[in-house]
């Protein structure tokens, strides 16, 4: 049998930390040639299929497969009674079953999976599964869920899934200007461009072998084995090519159906998500309804808020807890804050489940708390940049958890570099989406609008957040080489060129290649959390140091050492370097050449790098060192509204972000593009519209995203303000844009319209006021 499935290495990548190296998969991906998880084969290949519920929350009542066993073709149809192992799996909590038993809980929830020799068959065959529906009320409303004498999403658990309380200074504190306001959030779908699909393919030894598109192989890893009661050794996952994630691949899609229909058949079974499936296949952004409360003295310093966030986590808990304590511990926002009253939950409901989206918990209290920032300027007379800077965080103040900000804060500095850019020229037309003059400019209104955010980095409240590298340094064709292999998802944001940046300053060798990720190596972590390059990169680090000392160590053999330029041959070491293949001493003479260190020996370091130690918060104050690292990014926007059809068109945007470090130039531009691309959908246009429970919009049709005619020109600064603790003092790229360039949008569009626009996506009946 042959497979087609990720082989070979990545090519190699020239530059070192702080250059911008072409990417090795750029090319392929451009022209089309790069293999992603739905270009997978194998000879001998079945489709799968899967049967999904019609209803937000129903009983089954009656489950027939038998006229889908008589479509010729097909080999397999299984139900919750052919799982062979755990019938349940999570990521925070085991709640969510393999396929549906008894009742469905979400419209799409999975009840039947069908393997046959054609796509088509297999879906003819599954929709011919003649399933009987006892249709039940559907709990959708958060506040509702959140009654405790209500009806439960789970008969044995509460609605209520997470509550972070946040606690600090006085709670009865008042205040001579007070503000409040009631904020909600739609459900944004994360629209990658590559839908849910893998290839399982049985083994001799029992297992799987499993080919699939994910952010987090080994947490796949351990709840595909737990499903299907085989030990994790026998069931190996390779990642294939990702088509795009954003915290939606998280979570499991096909990973555990495909393997049951692989071990049942005993044939590789390919499964491919249709787009309309990928709305129903997996997580969205978590829903918010917020209500904030801000008090400040007369001069404009903030002397307490207090919030109240209820998240709609849907049927499954997926990572709604960590979705929680972000928007409960960043919930004040980057500002200095003595007195918070902050009480944030997460629900189970019978709407879609959701869990990792970029910026998650923070992108929800962002909107919320900038709006009210705004509104205090307001009743203060106060230029809305001015009170921002007035209460910014800076570095040694306090967060509302007590944690410390250790780190640089250039909070103010961001905001003053996005209000000094000069102003966006005037445009000469109005063409909302770029695709026709519908005005000449009639009522057509400028408005400029701010938005700062706070998000941390990394994995929190104690978790056991690792990484693991494995770096081999040998001699290839004559010359030095390293191979890296890491179990760190590609997902787009250009971890395999990062990775090879590092091996090159750190050992000096050109010809870097990266190992496909699998689970053959120890755990990366999972590719969100703006984690991987802190992450996977210091395990990187840190295994070339390694490296990198075992290497001159071999200095120490009388034939191999060369006289240095001081006398004393104990300092030798300290002062070498590895460049260009050499070993290089202080005075720039070459010492030894790599090659003649190796012979024919390789040096291997696997290591696993942690960073700093986190908290858990107290449950009744929440207070803890919760988080690892805090970045920071502002936005200003620039719109042009048309006030009589309520369009918008966002005329250009400016923003500032501290990235620590540059790792990569180039790609940091990319990811600050993107996030605040992916910002500006949730303002304008992005929403998974829901009635009773039930999804209107499952197309890009229907579901409208940002493209090219709707981003406007961009200028972007980039402070780099090392971080102590991080690897060449980075901080986490991907998250901060997504967060403050949607509260920047929705200003603007107040500031040319004067409408309070509480709510996001803006529609152009929030506009006009009908």
């Amino acid at each position: 049998m042959t497979t087609t499935a990720p082989v070979g290495l990545v090519a190699v990548v020239d530059g070192g930390v702080g250059a911008s190296p072409q990417r090795p998969d750029g090319r392929l991906k451009v022209t089309g040639e790069f293999a992603f998880s739905s270009d997978l084969w194998a000879d001998d290949m079945l489709w799968g299929a899967t049967l999904r519920s019609p209803h937000p929350r129903a009983r089954i009542t009656a489950l027939d497969i038998g006229p889908a066993l008589r479509v010729p073709g097909v080999y397999a149809v299984l139900t919750h009674e052919d799982v062979p192992g755990e019938p349940l799996y999570g990521l925070e909590h085991v709640d969510q079953p393999v396929l549906a038993a008894g009742v469905v809980r979400y419209q799409g929830e999975p009840i039947v999976i069908v393997a046959a020799d054609h796509p088509e068959t297999a879906r003819r065959a599954a929709a011919r599964v003649e399933v009987g529906y006892e249709v039940l009320d559907p709990v959708t409303d958060p506040e509702a869920a959140l009654d405790p004498a209500g009806p439960r999403v789970h008969v044995d658990r509460p609605n209520l899934l997470r509550h972070v309380p946040i606690r600090r200074g006085d709670p009865h504190a008042t205040a001579a200007v007070v503000v409040t306001g009631e904020y909600e959030v739609g459900m944004q779908d994360q629209a990658f461009l590559g839908p849910e699909s893998g290839l399982a393919v049985p083994a001799e030894d029992g297992g799987i072998d499993l080919y699939i598109a994910t952010q987090w192989l080994h947490v796949d890893q351990k709840q595909v084995a737990a499903c299907l009661g085989l030990p994790a050794d026998k069931v190996r996952l390779t990642l294939a090519g990702v088509g795009g994630a954003f915290g939606a691949r998280e979570d499991l899609s096909m990973q555990v159906h495909a393997s049951m229909l692989a071990l049942r058949t005993g044939r590789p079974v390919k499964m491919v998500y249709g787009r309309e499936e990928s709305f129903f296949g997996h997580v969205h952004r978590h829903p918010a309804r917020l209500r904030y409360e801000h008090g400040a003295d007369e001069h404009g310093r903030l002397v307490y808020v207090k919030a109240r966030i209820l998240l709609d986590g849907g049927a499954y808990a997926s990572s709604t807890g960590a979705v929680v304590a972000n928007a409960a511990t960043l919930g004040v926002g980057p500002y200095d804050v003595p007195n918070v009253v902050m009480d944030a939950y997460g629900l189970y409901t019978n709407n879609p489940p959701c869990g990792a989206m970029r910026g998650f918990g923070a992108v929800q209290a962002c909107f919320a708390y900038e709006s009210q920032m705004d509104r205090l300027a307001a009743a203060l007379g106060l230029d809305p940049v001015e009170l921002r800077v007035r209460n910014a965080l800076h570095t040694g103040d306090l967060m509302p958890t007590g944690q410390v900000v250790e780190g640089p804060a250039p909070v103010a500095e961001l905001l003053r570099l996005v209000q000094d850019r000069p102003a966006a020229p005037a445009q000469a037309d109005f063409a909302p989406g770029g695709t026709a003059n519908t005005t000449r400019g009639e009522g057509v209104v400028r408005g400029v609008g701010y938005g700062i955010g706070i998000k941390n980095v990394c994995f929190s409240e104690g978790f056991d957040d690792f990484a693991t590298a494995r770096v081999r340094l040998e001699v290839v064709g004559g010359r030095p080489a390293v191979l890296v292999h890491t179990a760190a998802a590609e997902v787009g944001q250009g971890l395999v060129t990062v990775q090879a940046q590092i091996v090159r300053t750190e050992l000096g060798v050109e010809q870097v290649t990266i190992a496909p990720a699998d689970t053959a190596v120890g755990s990366a972590g999972s590719s969100s959390a703006s984690r991987q390059t802190y992450m996977t990169g210091g395990a990187v680090r840190a295994a070339c140091q390694a490296i990198r000392t075992r290497l001159l160590d071999r200095l120490a053999a009388p034939e191999l050492t060369r006289a240095p330029s001081s006398t004393d041959s104990d300092k030798k070491v300290p002062f070498l370097s590895l460049e260009g293949g050499r070993v290089v001493g202080a005075d720039g003479n070459v010492v030894a050449e790599i090659v003649e260190l190796l012979a024919d020996e390789a040096i291997e370091e696997t290591v696993q790098w942690r960073h700093r130690p986190t908290s858990a918060l107290d449950p009744q104050t929440g207070q803890g060192d919760a988080h690892v690292q805090y970045a920071f990014a502002a936005h200003r926007a620039t719109v042009d509204v048309d006030v009589e059809l309520g369009l918008v068109k966002v005329v250009e945007i400016v923003t500032a972000q501290d990235v620590g470090k540059a790792v990569n130039p180039g790609a940091v531009a990319g990811q600050i593009q993107g996030g605040t691309a992916q910002g500006l959908g949730l303002a304008l246009m992005e929403e998974v519209q829901l009635v009773d429970g039930k999804v209107r919009n499952p197309s890009f049709t229907d579901y409208l995203l940002p493209t090219i005619m709707d981003m406007p020109p961009m200028q972007l600064d980039i402070l780099e303000m090392a971080d102590p603790h991080s690897p060449y003092g980075l901080r986490g790229v991907g998250e901060p844009p997504t967060i403050s360039s949607t509260p920047a949008v929705v200003a603007a569009i107040r500031a040319a319209t004067g409408a309070a626009l509480t709510r996001v996506p803006v529609r152009p009946e929030h506009i006009v006021g009908v």
